[in-house]
């Protein structure tokens, strides 16, 4: 299993970015996708979430109206377009996956993806 985030660099606030996660190894429709990030000295803050069919979306209030989460499952790839990014949001991004069957739950993570919002 594998998931490897890409797309993250320096970008000036108010600019944006495109964070791709290119998963393998799992069935990458069945599962729900997540993007967490954590910015430097602080704890894993959720990001956004999409059901495996992506019609279900989700969004923490910070990044609402700002962010989009999407997927493209015949890529078996999750993105997240990044708008007006602030400098409290320089983070690094992780890509999540989860499913639960039953009474198991699998979840996977990549390594991240560095975003820095700076002048």
């Amino acid at each position: 299993v594998q998931l490897v985030e890409s797309g993250g660099g320096l970008v000036q606030p108010g600019g944006s970015l495109r964070l791709s996660c290119a998963a393998s190894g799992f069935t990458f429709s069945n599962y729900y996708m997540s993007w967490v990030r954590q910015a430097p000295g602080k704890g894993l803050e959720w990001v956004s979430d999409i059901a495996g069919d992506g019609g279900d979306t989700r969004y923490g209030d910070s990044v609402k109206g700002r962010f989009t989460i999407s997927r493209d499952n015949t890529k078996n790839t999750l993105y997240l377009q990044m708008n007006s990014l602030k400098p409290e949001e320089t983070a690094v991004y992780y890509c999540h996956a989860g499913v639960t069957e039953g009474i198991l739950t699998y979840e996977y993570w990549g390594q991240g993806t560095q975003v820095t919002v700076s002048s």
